[in-house]
């Protein structure tokens, strides 16, 4: 295990028992978690975007400011969907933001999860093509969104300009060079995994994932990422690829975490994403250091990635969210191979 860093849903809710009680509050909570997260030498701050919900959902604004706060640390998204981007506006956006953070930005984008509303995306503008699916349509997104960030021009200049043009077809600027290497694929299936490595994509294996087999959550995720690298060397990329799995994990080592995650669920969990398919949601893991450590050695999966990304409970505030990526960085994760 190379890197650890934090994967934040963004919730937010008017409840008197919720730290992040409104959008404000979770933006600005989510700011100051990723700067007390750099100050304990963790690895990443990712944040997922959902549309429609109480959640984090325009990704952008927030990655900038992070990015503006903190030197180090990583700042991504998992997974950002495409089926409600406009992919070239895209590329200004993740270049700006990339380039505020200095080249740190570790995008995850995705077809897409169940949605808050039916077809959510037409409401921003988007429909599949003929014969095209949704699926099928935020993955060309994807397409456009890779192309693009070759930085090649490609729009044909004004001969009267408002200002003067460099030479040749015009690109979209801001353009942040070396962020294409920095894309990633949230994959919710063994084919989309070898579709991403095909493409140069890093690899999200997803929260969770269609039930191909019948096995554990964690030994089907396992199968998938050496899927995944297998199709990434037989596509003849020269760099290395980066492979992050996400987990729920709590050390029980005060009277909150007993309180708050001791009588948590250890098995994984089946569900359909719609009405024809059927997934696996892995199980979370909350025990004192000693035990957590031994069932965390068993997880292939974990095993298989190069990076550890940590869902947090922001509703729980950043004192506390602090505590549990502390606790896990100092008591667990070197026991993992951690630094």
């Amino acid at each position: 295990m190379k890197k650890i860093g934090f994967l934040s849903f963004g919730h937010w809710t008017p409840s008197p028992q919720s730290q992040a009680r409104s959008a404000a509050d979770v933006l600005l909570q989510s700011i100051d978690l990723a700067v007390a997260a750099e100050e304990l030498s963790a690895d990443g701050a990712y944040f997922r975007v959902h549309h429609f919900a109480r959640q984090l959902a325009s990704p952008f604004p927030l990655l900038a400011a992070v990015g503006a706060r903190t030197s180090r640390i990583e700042i991504g998204t998992a997974v950002i969907d495409m089926r409600y981007e406009n992919p070239l506006y895209m590329i200004e956006d993740a270049g700006a933001a990339d380039l505020i953070a200095r080249g740190r930005l570790q995008l995850g984008i995705s077809r897409g999860s169940p949605e808050q509303v039916i077809d959510g995306w037409r409401y921003f503008g988007y429909q599949p093509g003929e014969g095209e699916t949704d699926a099928d349509m935020g993955r060309r997104h994807a397409e456009i969104f890779l192309d693009m960030l070759r930085g090649q021009g490609f729009a044909q200049p004004n001969p009267r300009p408002m200002f003067p043009n460099p030479p040749g077809l015009l690109r979209l600027e801001p353009l942040s060079e070396g962020l294409r290497e920095r894309i990633w694929w949230g994959a919710g299936s063994n084919a989309t995994a070898v579709w991403a490595a095909k493409l140069g994509m890093n690899l999200q294996s997803s929260t969770l994932k269609s039930d191909e087999t019948g096995e554990a959550f964690h030994i089907q995720q396992a199968a998938q990422i050496r899927a995944y690298r297998a199709a990434w060397k037989e596509a003849g990329h020269t760099r290395e690829p980066r492979v992050s799995v996400s987990r729920s994990i709590f050390a029980l080592v005060d009277d909150r975490d007993r309180a708050y995650f001791g009588n948590g669920q250890e098995e994984d969990q089946i569900g359909f994403i719609d009405e024809r398919t059927r997934a696996i949601f892995g199980r979370g893991y909350a025990a004192e250091p000693d035990r957590l450590i031994e069932q965390l050695k068993t997880d292939e999966a974990i095993a298989e990635a190069d990076t550890l990304l940590l869902t947090v409970p922001n509703q729980l505030g950043v004192a506390y969210n602090a505590h549990v990526i502390e606790t896990i960085l100092t008591q667990i994760a070197p026991a993992l191979g951690w630094r």
